[in-house]
């Protein structure tokens, strides 16, 4: 019974490889004749920029195009491997393990199945191969481990990578040539050869700018020796009241105003009255709270002598 499983399955798995392996050639012819059409009016739009000075659109659209003539190169070459697989469907059937000859094909078409969103009856034949010869071999392929036989071609054409500059300056001269555009490629040759700015360091810094060394006059000024003396409750002591002066010296900070156009907030020549009329204030403010002080122990004093009146009359 075991040995009858075994022979239905085996003629399950061909037919069903190759209805699977069918479909794809057909799919693949398909797409192949959609991609040339599509193919020939890029390169044509691409030239129109070139011929317009618009060399940076084109430099943008080239990516696109050198994408689009990678993968019509990889399917074609599926289309090769499918055709060379299904002619020998029977002895994939009659053999435990995968042939050698037919090595590079089988582990070709696992490796672009995944990569290929339009073909999914690629998807179909590897999942086939990897109920006839494991997942272990389906991973060799998929992983490109050393002892797998993927074609280096369809590695080369299904790569995410950006093409090089080479690669798309070649590809624009080729186009140039086709419709015949006089275009000067300097510029381009140019814009290719400049390195990517690294922007994980961030801005480059800025040269700091020169800045004048201000030296602070060391002159006293005579108004800040003067001082008043304050008294309170009978004991007596002296303050020393200082205006503010400037730390700069008028002489260095007029050139540099000028210089910058800026108005100075305060005038510097005006200092020593202000200065003056601050200690006026302050001499004004001393005399009016001795006065209070005066008139507060006249106060407690007659509080005093009231409260001994009271007492002797009691």
């Amino acid at each position: 019974m075991s040995l009858l499983n075994q022979l239905f399955n085996r003629g399950l798995l061909g037919a069903k490889c190759k209805t699977c392996l069918t479909l794809a050639i057909s799919r693949i012819k398909l797409l192949q004749n959609k991609r040339d059409g599509q193919l020939k009016l890029m390169r044509k739009e691409i030239a129109q920029f070139l011929q317009a000075g618009q060399e940076a659109i084109a430099r943008i659209r080239v990516e696109h195009v050198i994408r689009e003539q990678n993968i019509w190169a990889a399917y074609e070459i599926l289309e090769m491997f499918c055709e060379f697989i299904l002619a020998r469907v029977p002895i994939l059937e009659s053999q435990r393990e995968c042939p050698a000859e037919l090595r590079e094909a089988v582990a070709s078409i696992i490796f672009a199945a995944p990569r290929c969103s339009d073909l999914p009856d690629l998807l179909h034949v590897r999942n086939l191969f990897a109920a006839k010869y494991g997942k272990e071999f389906i991973s060799a392929a998929s992983e490109l481990r050393p002892d797998t036989s993927v074609n280096r071609t369809i590695i080369e054409k299904l790569s995410v990578s950006a093409p090089s500059p080479e690669v798309k300056l070649n590809t624009l001269n080729e186009i140039a040539a086709e419709f015949n555009v006089i275009w000067d490629s300097s510029k381009t040759e140019a814009e290719f050869s400049k390195k990517p700015e690294d922007l994980l360091n961030g801005p480059k810094p800025i040269a700091a700018l020169p800045q004048a060394h201000l030296r602070p006059d060391t002159r006293e000024d005579p108004s800040s020796q003067e001082h008043s003396t304050i008294s309170t409750s009978g004991k007596q002591g002296n303050q020393y009241f200082q205006p503010t002066t400037p730390l700069v010296a008028p002489s260095i900070i007029e050139p540099l105003v000028n210089d910058h156009n800026v108005e100075p907030v305060t005038d510097i020549k005006n200092t020593n009255s202000q200065s003056s009329e601050v200690l006026l204030r302050a001499r004004t403010a001393i005399a009016a709270a001795e006065r209070a002080s005066a008139a507060a122990r006249a106060a407690a004093q007659l509080v005093n002598v009231s409260s001994l009146k009271v007492e002797n009359l009691d």
